[in-house]
């Protein structure tokens, strides 16, 4: 005789209280996962009312369009710049932007590098793909060397495009750099890693501590031309060996 056992149901997981609308990324894009990463922060921070996200002029503009919060939106590029001035309107309002790998090393590098030079009082959050992912797919300043896109059919090489862009190693010896720190979102674990680091780049704003930049390596399996799967395996075996993956700068107190 098969006894019979009671099942319990609890809740595990939820629908953040930011999140107004459903995601339309391609499947198995890690934007949507690092979208709801940030939304569970925002919720456990007790950010809403407060918070303005600045939205980028590629993928990443989906996402922050999607959130129960106040946005804004330009030209590509500039959103580091745009997130500094309405800091400076508004310094009560939690402020962040959301842009790509080539928002913030090709087109929008002058504003990043300045915002961080200044040690603007906001916070950074950028989606390392390694390519221009809703144009095609074509070489971004972090394409690593050796990868094959639309614009480097035989891959990748440093004689005629240079090597891969670092941003938060590039602007962490800066004074005005409260936070740099580079995470993922391929594994259970690293997920959970790089909502820490989410959480204390934030907290940094709160603190008035100056400017954090927290940089995530995330799949394209559409540009990629890879699986999901295959896509995590890639980001393990090419992705991470060049972007290290941890934490550049993480200062408790204003360096001026």
């Amino acid at each position: 005789m098969i006894e019979e056992t009671a099942i319990t149901k609890n809740l595990v997981c939820k629908t953040p209280a930011f999140r107004l609308l459903p995601l339309g990324f391609c499947a198995g894009c890690h934007y949507g996962i690092i979208f709801r990463l940030i939304d569970e922060v925002l919720e456990e921070m007790e950010l809403k009312g407060i918070t303005v996200c600045i939205g980028g002029g590629g993928c990443s503009a989906m996402g922050a369009m999607a959130m129960d919060v106040d946005a804004f939106g330009g030209p590509h590029g500039p959103g580091t710049a745009i997130a500094s001035a309405l800091k400076r309107v508004c310094p009560d309002n939690f402020i962040f932007a959301i842009q790509g790998d080539g928002e913030q090393g090709a087109i929008g590098l002058g504003s990043f590098v300045a915002a961080a030079v200044r040690g603007e009082n906001i916070t950074i959050i950028t989606m390392n793909n390694a390519c221009y992912g809703m144009t095609g797919g074509q070489l971004a300043p972090t394409t690593p060397l050796g990868m094959v896109t639309p614009t480097t059919p035989e891959g990748r090489d440093q004689e005629m495009a240079g090597f891969p862009f670092h941003g938060p190693e590039l602007v962490a010896p800066l004074r005005g750099v409260a936070y740099a720190a580079r995470g993922t979102v391929h594994t259970p674990a690293n997920r959970q890693r790089s909502k820490k680091m989410v959480k204390t780049a934030f907290q940094k704003q709160l603190q008035r501590l100056g400017f954090a930049v927290v940089e995530f390596i995330c799949a394209c399996p559409t540009n990629w031309r890879l699986s999901p799967v295959d896509c995590a395996r890639y980001i393990e075996e090419k992705m991470i060996p060049e972007f290290p993956l941890g934490e550049f700068k993480n200062v408790e107190k204003n360096e001026g």
